[in-house]
C-alpha cells in the first residue's frame, strides 16, 4: 500500500477523506493545521475521526496561523466545531506531538504528503529543509482552480487560507498534484448516497451519513447548489487511484498580492510543445462513477448506479 501522511483541517470532506485514505493507503500519520476551524478543533476532529475507525495513526498538531496575517476559517460551511452538527464522543486518543513540521520532515522518500487544508504545515516544513520537498514521493494538494473560485471569483479557499504558504509549496521543486476546483466539483453526491449509508447501519455510514446531511442543508443555503462536493477525496485517489483522474503538467503559481486576485492559482493553459518551467500535474477530470464507489465502499455502504 501506498505510504501517506495526511495533513488536514477537519472539516467534514476532510473527514470523509481521511476515511478513504485509511482504507486504501498506509496512513503513518495525520498532521492538522487552522483552516476550516481553529487548529483546536481540526485536532480534535483528526482525533475523533481515527477513534471512529479504530485506527491508532498519531496526529501531530501543527500551525495555528497562515505565515501571513489573521487565520481564515469556513465555519459558514463546516459549522463552529468543523464537524457541523456531529456531536463529539468520549474516546481515549491524543495528540502524539505539537510538531507537526518535526513530523512531516521525517517522512522517507516512498511517502505521499495529501494535503487538503492550507499549506502552512508544508511551507514550514519547506524552510525548515528547503531539499525536504524534492526528497518526498510527492505532494497532492487540495486546492486552487484552474477556473472559478469560492471564497473569491478567482481564488479557492485552502489558497487564500495562506496564499505565501501555497506560493513557497508550488515552487518548492516537488511532484505536485493539483487537485483544484475544476476537478473536484464533478465528485458531488445526492440524496441517494445519503440514504445508502442510513441504510449501512454503522457508526462510520452515519457519521457519513451526518456529515453529508449537513453538508447539503449548508450548501443549499450559503451556494444554492444541490448535494455536496467530496474536494479533499480527490486529492487521496490522485495518490491511492491515480488512474481515475486525467492530468496534464502545466506551469502554475499563486498570486499573493493582488487586490481582487489574492489566492488565486495562475495555471498557464497554453498549449506548447515544451515547457520547462512546468512544475505541476494538473487534475482535469475523475471517473466518478468509479471514484464515487471507492469512497462509498470506504464509508461502509454500497453504491447505486
Amino acid at each position: 500500500m501506498t505510504r501517506m501522511i495526511v495533513d488536514c483541517d477537519p472539516g467534514l470532506d476532510d473527514a470523509i477523506a481521511l476515511i478513504l485514505a485509511h482504507e486504501h493507503a498506509d496512513i503513518l500519520g495525520v498532521t492538522t493545521v487552522t483552516g476550516n476551524a481553529p487548529l483546536t478543533s481540526t485536532t480534535a476532529n483528526a482525533l475523533m475521526i481515527t477513534s471512529l475507525i479504530g485506527a491508532d495513526t498519531p496526529v501531530h498538531s501543527g500551525a495555528s496561523r497562515p505565515l501571513v496575517g489573521e487565520p481564515k476559517h469556513a465555519l459558514t460551511v463546516h459549522g463552529q466545531s468543523g464537524l457541523g452538527s456531529l456531536e463529539p464522543f468520549v474516546h481515549d486518543r491524543v495528540v502524539t506531538s505539537r510538531d507537526a513540521v518535526g513530523f512531516l520532515l521525517e517522512a522517507a522518500a516512498d511517502v505521499w504528503i495529501v494535503a487538503i487544508g492550507p499549506l502552512t504545515n508544508v511551507a514550514l516544513a519547506i524552510d525548515r529543509d528547503p531539499t525536504w520537498a524534492r526528497r518526498v514521493a510527492g505532494i497532492s494538494i487540495m486546492g486552487g482552480s484552474t477556473s472559478v473560485g469560492n471564497v473569491t471569483p478567482v481564488a479557492e479557499f485552502n489558497i487564500y487560507a495562506d496564499p505565501e504558504a501555497a506560493r513557497k509549496v508550488f515552487s518548492s521543486g516537488a511532484k505536485i498534484t493539483m487537485s483544484g476546483l475544476n476537478l473536484t466539483h464533478q465528485l458531488r453526491t445526492s440524496a441517494m448516497h445519503i440514504e445508502n449509508l442510513r441504510a449501512a447501519k454503522s457508526s462510520r455510514a452515519d457519521f457519513a451519513m451526518q456529515a453529508l446531511e449537513f453538508l447539503h442543508e449548508r450548501m443549499a443555503v450559503v451556494n444554492d447548489q444541490h448535494g455536496a462536493i467530496l474536494h479533499d477525496a480527490c486529492a487521496v485517489l490522485a495518490v491511492t487511484h491515480p488512474h481515475l483522474i486525467e492530468t496534464k503538467l502545466r506551469t502554475v503559481d499563486v498570486e499573493v498580492g493582488g487586490r481582487l486576485t489574492r489566492g488565486m492559482t495562475v495555471v498557464d493553459q497554453r498549449v506548447t510543445k515544451t515547457d520547462v518551467q512546468a512544475n505541476v500535474n494538473v487534475a482535469y477530470r475523475i471517473d466518478t462513477v468509479r471514484a464515487m464507489d471507492l469512497v462509498m465502499q470506504a464509508l461502509g455502504a454500497d453504491q447505486d448506479h
